[in-house]
């Protein structure tokens, strides 16, 4: 009889804990007693490991088993602590050597049969495992390739609770030599500009949004869902901390990539989508679409479709960059700072030809919008596809724009947390960033023609400044405010103040 320790990980929305793993075999009824596990979870948790070690070939402790996990795991067990309270009572009731599970970290859920099955959220779990300078890390096997894309870590993988018993016993885990994944390439993106005939408006709205992070309206029965789909196609590859944000994000959702990300994501959730697959579950503990789109894009098609209540949901996180829930004793958060592309129809209608909606009709359909359309920069009508208009300029033409407005704004906000026009707060649009003198009274004079609020004064001078951007002026111009005064009143007169 005796005493052993490993460590787990366990998971609170995307930040991952060390959790200590202990376990003391004591002369007694042959018991397996688990402290730490939320309550619901201890019976079905304890009923898994002792299958999983009977049907590995290996004969259950005759003794008293009491394993602790510290501190004690959230309300949500997910299982990934299964393998290391294994091996712990293992090494406990002396089948394995205690020392050579000390030092490791063990991640898996047992299946009956004695399998380890994968699990979400390996690549955040690892990350915290090699900062808390934890490297040696034991996974299944299907997570393998996710958990070394992780500078540091060793990676071991495994498939079979009696595989790691033997090995155990016999010596170490054989580690994870496999050759290092290859970077995707930002071009990866298989949809092209070039691809949608005619709407010149809406493409020079996709140019700017993508510029400067602006939201975007597009409004009418044209191709809108073949702009939103491109729009990733033109934003600037993601740098390396915002990869990494944005693979931990698809991990924790179990959409993991055997590769690192590096083309923005886009994010593009029906309409009969419940609120916790928008903006994501803590019982779950999975991150919802507006989420899966961070350093990428969100597209509502057909928005008013979408519930009230998610419509209206989607203010916070527009205005904050993260998502914050709250439940079961506990709250947790997830990034979610993305570019909003929202289209919608005049009316209800499937077929606008023969629409017999009211005025009326038309006035509700639009009307819950807008709380959502008050923050939305950027509108622009969408036509029905015009072959006769040709093609446009190919995505590579329109990122190599985009990318060099990105790089001004970036050297003027080099000194400040913000790395686009539209993350700039009000106030300093007004003072550390001002724009010509003309080009303020002219958008002033809307304000008090009540064209548009005080509210949306800050979100015109943001637009200003990336059209200044996308023509590499110093600061916004008389035209450049201009500009973003049509940009947000819709060629179609359509804008909401």
């Amino acid at each position: 009889m005796g005493y052993a320790s490993t460590r787990s990980l366990a998971l609170t929305g995307l930040t991952a804990h060390i959790v200590d793993i202990e376990a003391d075999a004591a002369p007694g009824d042959s018991e397996l007693h688990l402290v730490g596990l939320p309550e619901l979870s201890v019976w079905p948790a304890r009923a898994r490991i002792r299958a999983a070690i009977l049907n590995s070939g290996t004969a259950w402790p005759d003794a008293r088993i009491t394993a602790s996990v510290t501190p004690m795991i959230p309300p949500v067990y997910d299982a990934a602590a299964d393998l290391a309270l294994a091996v712990a009572l293992l090494a406990a009731a002396g089948v394995i050597p205690p020392e050579r599970i000390a030092g490791r970290v063990f991640l898996g859920e047992l299946a009956l049969d004695g399998q380890i099955r994968p699990i979400r959220g390996v690549l955040p779990m690892v990350a915290a495992a090699v900062r808390a300078g934890l490297s040696r890390v034991v996974v299944p096997a299907e997570c393998a390739r996710e958990a070394a894309q992780v500078p540091g870590a060793v990676v071991m993988p495994v498939t079979r609770l009696a595989d790691v018993i033997d090995q155990l016993r016999h010596g170490a885990i054989r580690d994870h030599h496999d050759q290092e994944p290859e970077s995707a390439l930002s071009s990866s993106f298989a949809v092209d500009l070039a691809d949608v005939p005619g709407n010149q408006a809406a493409r020079h709205t996709l140019e700017v949004c993508a510029a400067g992070g602006h939201h975007l309206l597009l409004s009418g029965d044209g191709p809108a869902t073949m702009l939103a789909e491109r729009l990733p196609g033109i934003l600037p590859p993601l740098d390396h901390d915002a990869a990494r944000e944005v693979a931990e994000i698809r991990s924790l959702a179990g959409q993991s990539d055997r590769a690192p990300v590096v083309t923005p994501p886009l994010s593009a959730p029906h309409h009969t989508a419940t609120a916790a697959a928008i903006f994501g579950s803590v019982a779950g503990n999975r991150p919802g679409a507006v989420s899966l789109a961070h350093h990428g894009v969100l597209h509502l098609a057909d928005a008013p479709e979408f519930a009230r209540t998610v419509l209206d949901g989607l203010c916070r996180p527009m205005d904050s960059g993260q998502v914050h829930l709250a439940g079961l004793g506990r709250s947790v958060h997830y990034p979610a700072r993305f570019t909003l592309v929202v289209d919608a129809r005049p009316c209800p209608c499937l077929e606008q030809r023969e629409c017999a909606c009211t005025p009326e009709v038309r006035r509700r359909y639009r009307a819950r919008l807008a709380l959502l359309l008050s923050r939305v920069a950027v509108r622009a009508p969408v036509e029905q596809e015009d072959r006769a208009a040709g093609t446009g300029e190919p995505s590579a033409t329109v990122a190599a724009r985009v990318l060099a407005a990105r790089v001004r704004a970036a050297h003027r906000l080099a000194e400040t947390p913000w790395r686009t026009n539209a993350e700039i707060p009000a106030p300093d649009l007004t003072t550390r960033f001002s724009v010509a003198p003309e080009a303020a009274e002219l958008l002033w004079s809307a304000v008090t023609a009540g064209l548009v609020t005080a509210d949306g004064m800050p979100r015109l001078l943001r637009v200003a400044w990336t059209l200044a951007d996308l023509r590499g002026a110093d600061r916004p111009q008389l035209d450049d405010a201009a500009g973003a005064l049509e940009l947000w009143k819709g060629a179609d007169g359509d804008g909401a103040r």
